[in-house]
């Protein structure tokens, strides 16, 4: 009986002390260390591992995978090349699986993908600095319910309010939105969106101006794990339940909403909305539903879709057949938009879609911009994208 008395004993402060807060918790290695030539060197303590790599987005435009060695402490490490400004995503394989740096706090989530991250910076301005939190003044981010009766919904947003908003000064709206696969946290967490806004309006490039960020998953209410549908995996097809209308359809929805209970400036010169991949395609939809409720569209890597047909093959002929699509289109341009931004890497799946969408409206003389960079269907192009939009907006309000 004394035994069995110690044992228990023994075990309920094992359990106590895996519950407890980890007061002395220690990396076993420092990583990822920057180096005074701009290289970054990975170590990870696996003195049982038989091969272990680091895959990351070292070369700027895609993958890389390095091989790392082992020294006689257990200790595996390599060393990039010198690095420019920017945020780098990076994950370890260790003998088949795939693992983020123990040693390393800073991490996200894209999809059902934990990666560990690092931002490069040598001066003040240059694109890591832009994705850094700084000494400035910081706007104010809120994870917002608003109730959406097209879609019989309480759903969720992700609002950005300058600093020095105090609800009696007007600011203009930029809805941003995400794509397939992510929801509200998308653009906040990976796309550095509160970041570069707090940098830009702090250095005068970009107007003061409130972000909306919605959840483009029309059939849930928010990000997984984080409504009434429980923790499930996250994905776009996971929730089954059949949406009651598009984004497109409901969008007015979130203007309302924005309207009515923060101070927007209501009118199509203090509106813009803009998106990535899918969220683009939304954009795309929304620009014809109301042409002269936004004043600036832009779509990054956009998804083009045609009234929701997510089947891009054979683009051009679908484009020029769909005679509502045309009519919307020529709608849209006729009520001249101060702004439509089109911008995508050369390596993007989307790009021959977004090109014969730049050679109906160069046909039909629509007025348009178009910015191309290398690269594919990247997050590091999609906060490229965010940061030079923003500072084309609203030029002309006072």
């Amino acid at each position: 009986m004394k035994r069995l008395t110690i044992l228990l004993a023994g075990m309920a402060l094992s359990v106590a002390s895996m519950a407890q807060q980890a007061l002395w918790d220690k990396a076993s290695a420092v990583s990822p260390v920057e180096n005074a030539d701009g290289s970054v060197t990975f170590n990870l303590f696996a003195p049982n591992a038989q091969k272990v790599e680091v895959s990351g987005d070292f070369n700027q435009i895609s993958g890389m995978t390095l091989p790392m060695t082992k020294n006689d402490k257990g200790m595996w490490t390599v060393t990039t090349k010198p690095l420019a400004p920017e945020l780098y995503s990076y994950s370890f394989n260790v003998d088949g699986m795939r693992m983020v740096d123990p040693s390393n706090t800073y991490m996200n989530r894209d999809i059902t993908t934990y990666s560990s991250l690092f931002i490069v910076s040598k001066e003040k301005g240059d694109r890591g600095s832009l994705y850094s939190v700084n000494n400035v003044p910081h706007g104010t981010v809120a994870k917002v319910w608003y109730d959406s009766p097209t879609l019989g919904l309480k759903r969720r947003l992700t609002v950005y309010t300058p600093a020095g908003y105090d609800g009696k000064k007007r600011y203009p709206v930029m809805y941003l939105m995400h794509g397939m696969g992510g929801d509200e946290n998308a653009w906040s967490e990976l796309g550095r969106a509160t970041q570069i806004l707090d940098n830009l309006i702090a250095a005068g490039k970009a107007k003061p101006m409130i972000v909306v960020m919605p959840n483009g998953n029309t059939n849930c209410s928010a990000a997984p794990g984080e409504w009434s549908a429980g923790m499930y995996i996250p994905g776009h097809y996971t929730i089954k339940a059949k949406a009651k209308a598009s984004m497109e359809e409901s969008f007015m929805d979130i203007v309302n909403f924005i309207d009515n209970n923060y101070r927007t400036i209501k009118k199509r010169e203090g509106r813009a909305v803009c998106g990535l991949s899918m969220g683009g395609g939304h954009t795309f939809g929304v620009s014809m539903l109301y042409p002269e409720t936004f004043d600036y569209y832009g779509l990054f890597s956009a998804a083009p879709w045609i009234r929701g047909n997510m089947d891009l093959s054979n683009f051009a002929e679908k484009l020029r057949a769909d005679k509502e699509t045309c009519d919307l289109l020529q709608k849209l341009f006729d009520s001249k938009p101060e702004l439509y931004w089109i911008a995508i890497g050369k390596d993007d799946f989307l790009y021959e879609p977004n090109k014969i969408l730049r050679e109906y409206f160069d046909e039909k003389g629509y007025k348009y911009e178009y910015y191309e960079n290398d690269g594919g269907h990247l997050w590091r192009n999609w906060r490229i994208y965010l940061t030079m939009f923003s500072q084309m907006l609203f030029k002309n309000l006072k």
